[in-house]
């Protein structure tokens, strides 16, 4: 009889597994309405690893990477390239996830979990991306969209079918997972715990004879002392020749007539016809746009309402700005005849019979020349001066490679010529531009002057004349710099000191006001949130004290400090209330981060039974038709 082990390699042998994150992945895509095709993934390429039996193909992975971009780009506002998440180690963790998913996959093919043709047939009626404009699902949606990502009915299905089924040993495996009770409850308490205080600042004006002044003995030993502070870095004595925009564009003329064309140029930008602030929601026949508003108008729903019932969101019906011009004659003239924000329509629109909610109504507005002639100027000049430059490249390149030397560039060319003592950190002037840094941290003494490009069109050239070493300035060269140090760190410590010392006075029992002290009360102070007016520190000082009557003392960023005293401890009824909703809200997220670390430790003994394989090569080509290789 054969072993359980051998059974399960059998069935594995006869199984044509397919991708587990295939229809999530899809999910996405068709919900932004997005169909992309990822070639050149065909022939030899056409599996990125293995787990078991179940592939990662390369177009999952790729399809993967790219949904990631998105992500990322959506939370840092910004375009993020492969080679960029490659440096953060992103594409190993989107290949991790497709390869636990495929391990999970394969377990419950292995134990034979599958789902009924009604479940999956209720999944995809389910999936919004497929419902047309009556929010309901749309057969021939359906097809098309998935036509339009290069897969069949048949292959869609087959792989929903085998989703359910991960999330059917997923939950088997995570079920009845709870954090304890009482650690939910001690992290609750702890996080809406309040604290009463009372606070008082000691100020210069409390030290003795104020701030003091410095003898040499105590400058020389403080410079002696703190050498590192004050010790000038190596630095790079450097000659540039620089052909500055701005610098050029203040030589130029600008003309009545040239601004006046500018402004003409622009007239859609400072001259704006009416406008309006608008949502549309479409319908799927004119009766029920009429019935809807008709709701609406007797109080019996609201257009919220509405959006929300029909699966969408505000920001999927949010119109912007629109003119007269990007509506239709029916429309703007309904949309347009309000004077105030209101409900407009129904009208015809291209995609059938739409409500228009008016949020705000814009007037028509123009804005003279006059009150824009400063700023059309600056950038006619800056135009001009960016082609003045443009042209200058080359010129200046040949002059350079001729012998000229950067000095005679004033003359030939009008360059600012200048020294710069540039170290690695000097950001004045052109140190401003990583061209320059760059340049500026490789340029070695001899080295032919070469034209360096800025980012914002000029052009410089650096020579390097001399390298100056680190060193330590003569105290009477830095005299008032280390003074003014010395008083800032001897008030400082004295400050911290005589706080120290009110604060035991006042342990022993002594007022606020009979140390001369003002006393400011700070009553519910949350552990989250930074006292009004005061650092965080103080706070964080006051919730290091343990029990009422406890005193802090500690110095500021400035030249005070402050003391602190706990009057007394709040802790909410943890049965009660919005104590109550935390202790659930902390349960929940211990609970989310118990089965994580399970379900994570659950994958790796999965992936390590079924053995996974990672085809490297296939790897690199999907990074490298993306761009990351």
């Amino acid at each position: 009889m054969a072993s359980q082990d051998e059974e399960r390699h059998e069935k594995r042998k006869k199984r044509k597994a397919s991708n587990a994150l295939v229809w999530a992945i899809l999910a996405l895509l068709i919900l932004a309405l997005g169909g992309f095709g990822i070639g050149g993934f065909g022939g030899t390429v056409r599996s990125v690893a293995e787990v078991g039996d179940v592939e990662v193909d390369a177009t999952t992975y790729a399809r993967a990477l790219q949904s990631e971009q998105r992500r990322l780009a959506q939370a840092t506002g910004g375009a993020i390239g492969v080679p960029e998440m490659r440096a953060l180690g992103l594409d190993a963790q989107v290949l991790q996830r497709l390869l636990a998913a495929a391990a999970l996959e394969d377990e419950a093919d292995d134990l034979a979990i599958s789902v009924g043709d009604a479940e999956v047939a209720r999944a995809i009626r389910e999936n919004g991306a497929f419902g047309g404009v009556s929010g309901r699902f749309d057969r021939e949606g359906y097809a098309a969209v998935l036509r339009q990502n290069g897969l069949t009915e048949r292959q869609f299905e087959a792989r929903t079918r085998s989703d359910l089924a991960s999330s059917v040993l997923q939950d088997a495996v995570l079920g009845g997972i709870r954090a304890p009770d009482a650690q939910a409850e001690f992290f609750a308490a702890w996080l809406s715990e309040s604290r009463d205080a009372t606070l008082a600042d000691v100020t210069v004006s409390m030290l003795e004879g104020g701030p003091l002044a410095p003898s040499d003995d105590d400058l020389a030993t403080f410079l002696e002392a703190e050498a590192d502070r004050f010790r000038t870095p190596e630095r790079k004595r450097l000659t540039y020749a620089w052909l500055d925009p701005a610098t050029v564009a203040r030589g130029m003329d600008v003309s009545a007539e040239d601004l006046t064309a500018a402004y003409e140029a622009r007239a859609d930008e400072f001259r704006r016809p009416a406008r309006v602030l608008a949502e549309r929601l479409a319908f799927a026949d004119a009766e029920a746009a009429a019935a809807a508003r008709a709701e609406i108008e007797a109080g019996e729903s609201t257009f919220d309402a509405l959006v929300e019932a029909r699966g969408l969101t505000l920001e999927d019906v949010d119109q912007g700005e629109l003119s007269a011009d990007d509506l239709s004659d029916a429309a703007a003239a309904a949309v347009f005849a309000l004077t105030e924000p209101g409900l407009a329509g129904p009208v015809e629109t291209p995609l059938g019979p739409a409500l228009f909610r008016v949020n705000a109504v814009l007037d028509a507005s123009e804005t003279p020349l006059a009150e824009v002639e400063d700023e059309l100027r600056l950038e006619i000049a800056a135009e001009r001066a960016e082609r003045e430059i443009e042209g200058l490249r080359d010129t200046m390149d040949d002059l350079l490679a001729g012998g000229a030397t950067l000095e005679e560039l004033e003359a030939e060319i009008g360059a600012t010529v200048a020294t710069l003592d540039w170290f690695d950190g000097a950001s004045e002037g052109p140190a401003g531009y990583a061209a320059l840094r760059q340049a500026a941290s490789e340029v070695q003494e001899g080295d032919f002057p070469e034209v360096i490009d800025l980012d914002d069109g000029g052009l410089i050239a650096i020579r390097l004349d001399e390298t100056l070493p680190a060193e330590l300035p003569a105290l009477d060269e830095i005299r008032d710099e280390v003074a003014a140090v010395w008083t800032a760190a001897s008030t400082r410590e004295r400050l911290e000191d005589r706080a120290r010392a009110l604060a035991g006075q006042l342990r022993d029992g002594a007022t606020f006001e009979e140390l001369g002290l003002t006393p400011v009360p700070a009553e519910d102070a949350e552990r989250a949130t930074p006292l009004p007016g005061r650092a965080p520190a103080v706070t964080d000082a006051l919730f290091e004290l343990s029990e009422p009557g406890e005193v802090a003392a500690l110095a500021g960023d400035d030249l005070s400090a402050t003391i602190v005293r706990l009057d007394a401890i709040d802790v909410p009824d943890l049965g009660e209330g919005e104590a109550a909703a935390l202790v659930d809200t902390v349960r929940a997220q211990l609970t989310r981060g118990y089965a994580e670390d399970l379900f994570e430790a659950y994958g790796r003994a999965v992936q390590q039974g079924a053995g996974v394989q990672v085809n490297q090569a296939a790897v690199n080509a999907v990074l490298s038709q993306l761009g990351g290789l």
